[in-house]
C-alpha cells in the first residue's frame, strides 16, 4: 500500500499538481487499491485533521496580519528599523531585515512579511544600487522570520499536531529568531563592505520621536499576546482573536488607515487564505494515518537509532531530512507527515519537544526561500524583477547563515530553552 501511496503522490507532485490534491488523491488510490480499509475512513481522516481548538488559532493570526498589513504597519516599522539600523553599512539592507523580524513578530507568515517589507524595500534597495537579485535576496530570507519569530503559525500548528504547549513554543522561539536576524544582519554587513554600500542619513530629534511614536503601537501587539499567554489572561487560541481585535483598534480608531469598507474584502482574503491552509492539512492528516497505520514512523526511528543513539548525530541527520523536505513541501504539508515519524524518534531519543520544535520550524523556515517550491523566492523575484535562478544563486549565502544557526542549536540545545 505504501508504494501505491507514495508514487502516485510523487507522480502527482511531478506534474503539478497542487500538494494537497496529492496528498488526497494519492490516500484515495493507496486505500482503493492497495487496502482493505473502507474508502470512508478518509473524509473521516480529513475532519479528524482539522477538528482541533488550536487550530482556530490559524484564521484569526491570518486576520490579524491582513489587519495590520492594511492598517500600513508595514511602513512605519520599516521607518523604525531604518532608524535602528540605517547607521551601518548596508543601511537599506539591515532595514529590511530589521523591518522583517518587526512584521514577522506581528503577521505570523512569511510570505505576508516578505510580500509587506518587499514591496517597500526592494524598489528602494534598486533605485540605491543594489542589485536586483541581491535585493530581492535579502528580503526573501528577512522573510522567513515571520514563521520563527512569535507569533508564528508555523508553531501554532506543530503545537497542535505534537500536543505541545504552544505558550512554550512562543517562547522558546524568541532567542532563536534573534540570533538569526543578528546572522542576517551579519551576512548583510559583509556584502555591503565588500559592494561599498552606504549608511542612511540620519533623523533630525523630532522624526525620530515621530516614528517611534507611531511604531510604538504596532510593536505591543507580540507584547500583548505573550504577556497574556504567560499571564494566564488567555490561552493561545484566544491570543489570536485578542490581536484581530487589537490590530482593528489600532488601524480604524488610531491610524485611521482601515475603513469599514476594507473590512469585506479582508475577512474574504483571510477566507481564502484559511481555507487553502486547512484543506491541506486535513488531507495531509489522512496521508499520514496510512503512514502511521502502515508503521513506517515506528520503522524509521528503529532504523536511526540502530545507527546511532548519539543525539547530535541524530539532530545532524534530522536536518538534513528537514532542509531537503522544505524545499518541496509546503510547511504545513511537512509538519503534518513529518512529526508523527520525527516524534516517535524524539521520544525515544530522549530530546525535549519545545526544543524539537523550534529546531523543525527554523530549519523548514529555509525552504521559503529556497527552489524549486519556495514562495518567498517567487515573491521576492517578482518584485524585483529579477529570474529565480539569478536571486537563488544571491540567496546563499543566507542559506548558510540559516544552517549555522542550525548547527549552534544542535551544539547547545539549551539555547531555546532559556527564557522559559
Amino acid at each position: 500500500m505504501t508504494e501505491i501511496l507514495f508514487a502516485v503522490f510523487f507522480i502527482l507532485l511531478l506534474l503539478g499538481v497542487p500538494i494537497a490534491f496529492s496528498l488526497g488523491l494519492a490516500s484515495v488510490a493507496a486505500l482503493y487499491y492497495g487496502s482493505s480499509i473502507p474508502l470512508i475512513i478518509l473524509p473521516q481522516k480529513l475532519f479528524n485533521g482539522l477538528n482541533s481548538f488550536p487550530f482556530l488559532a490559524i484564521p484569526l493570526f491570518l486576520l490579524a496580519g491582513n489587519i495590520m498589513a492594511a492598517a500600513q504597519i508595514s511602513e512605519r516599522l520599516v521607518k523604525l528599523s531604518g532608524l535602528l539600523l540605517g547607521r551601518y553599512p548596508g543601511g537599506l539592507a539591515q532595514m529590511s531585515t530589521g523591518a522583517s523580524a518587526f512584521f514577522g513578530a506581528i503577521s505570523g507568515s512569511a510570505p505576508a512579511t516578505t510580500s509587506a517589507i518587499g514591496s517597500i524595500m526592494i524598489p528602494s534597495m534598486i533605485k540605491r544600487g543594489y542589485p536586483a537579485p541581491l535585493s530581492g535576496a535579502i528580503v526573501a530570507s528577512s522573510g522567513a522570520l515571520g514563521l520563527i519569530i512569535p507569533p508564528s503559525l508555523t508553531m501554532v500548528v506543530y503545537g497542535a499536531i505534537a500536543e505541545v504547549s504552544i505558550g512554550d513554543l512562543f517562547i522558546a522561539g524568541i532567542v532563536p529568531g534573534i540570533m538569526i536576524a543578528l546572522a542576517l544582519g551579519l551576512v548583510n554587513y559583509l556584502i555591503a563592505r565588500r559592494n561599498n554600500f552606504g549608511q542612511l542619513e540620519q533623523l533630525d530629534r523630532a522624526e525620530k520621536i515621530t516614528v517611534v511614536r507611531e511604531s510604538g503601537l504596532a510593536l505591543l501587539m507580540p507584547l500583548i499576546i505573550l504577556g497574556g499567554i504567560y499571564g494566564g489572561i488567555f490561552t493561545p487560541t484566544e491570543s489570536a482573536a485578542v490581536a484581530c481585535l487589537y490590530g482593528l483598534i489600532v488601524g480604524m480608531l488610531i491610524y485611521r488607515s482601515i475603513s469599514f469598507r476594507q473590512l469585506g474584502p479582508l475577512f474574504v482574503q483571510t477566507a481564502i487564505s484559511s481555507a487553502v491552509v486547512m484543506y491541506l492539512m486535513g488531507t495531509a492528516n489522512a496521508f499520514s494515518y496510512i503512514i502511521t497505520s502502515e508503521q513506517i514512523p515506528q520503522a524509521i526511528a528503529a532504523q536511526i537509532l540502530d545507527y546511532t543513539s548519539v543525539t547530535m548525530l541524530i539532530m545532524l541527520l534530522v536536518m538534513v531530512l528537514l532542509l531537503i523536505a522544505g524545499t518541496f513541501l509546503d510547511n504545513v504539508a511537512a509538519l503534518v507527515l513529518l512529526v508523527p515519524t520525527l516524534g516517535t524518534l524524539v521520544a525515544q531519543s530522549g530530546i525535549d519537544p519545545v526544543y524539537f520544535g523550534v529546531f523543525t520550524v527554523v530549519a523548514l523556515a529555509v525552504g521559503n526561500f529556497t527552489p524549486p517550491v519556495g514562495l518567498n523566492l517567487f515573491i521576492a523575484s517578482g518584485l524585483s524583477g529579477s529570474s529565480i535562478e539569478a536571486t537563488s544563486r544571491s540567496v546563499l549565502p543566507y542559506i548558510a547563515a540559516y544552517v549555522a544557526i542550525l548547527l549552534v542549536l544542535i551544539l547547545l540545545p539549551g539555547i531555546p530553552l532559556l527564557l522559559l
